[in-house]
């Protein structure tokens, strides 16, 4: 019964920003390190950012480093994704998860999805 929901996608111009969110349901979102993916079109699944359990520690890939900033709220089960400078070739589905490990950007150790969110940028 565990679920995560992504919202906030939508489509933006090169150089606007987005707010996206994650809502999970059915763990102990405390004790998970949760992360960011996206899939661009005819691209593979690709690592975007991560977050340790307590917040205390934040990951990011290369490409959105100083774009990209991953949050949580622990007390509303809630992770977020601020994007700035967003490029055309950020344009992607993005999807929140969650996983027991305290892996960074192994997906295959991150046991729960979302659906995903549409981000899309026009130049």
């Amino acid at each position: 019964q565990v679920q995560l929901v992504e919202s906030g996608g939508g489509l933006v111009q090169a150089g606007g920003s987005l707010r996206l969110s994650c809502v999970a349901s059915g763990l102990i979102f405390s004790t998970y390190t949760m992360g960011w993916f996206r899939q661009g079109p005819g691209k593979e699944r690709e690592f975007v950012a991560s977050i340790s359990w307590s917040g205390r520690n934040t990951y990011y890939a290369d490409s959105v480093k100083g774009r990209f900033t991953i949050s949580r709220d622990n007390g509303k089960n809630m992770v977020y994704l601020e994007m700035n400078g967003l490029k055309p070739e950020d344009t992607a589905v993005y999807c929140c998860a969650a996983s027991q490990f305290g892996t960074r950007s192994d997906f295959a150790l991150y046991k729960y999805w979302g659906q995903g969110t549409q981000v899309t940028v026009s130049s």
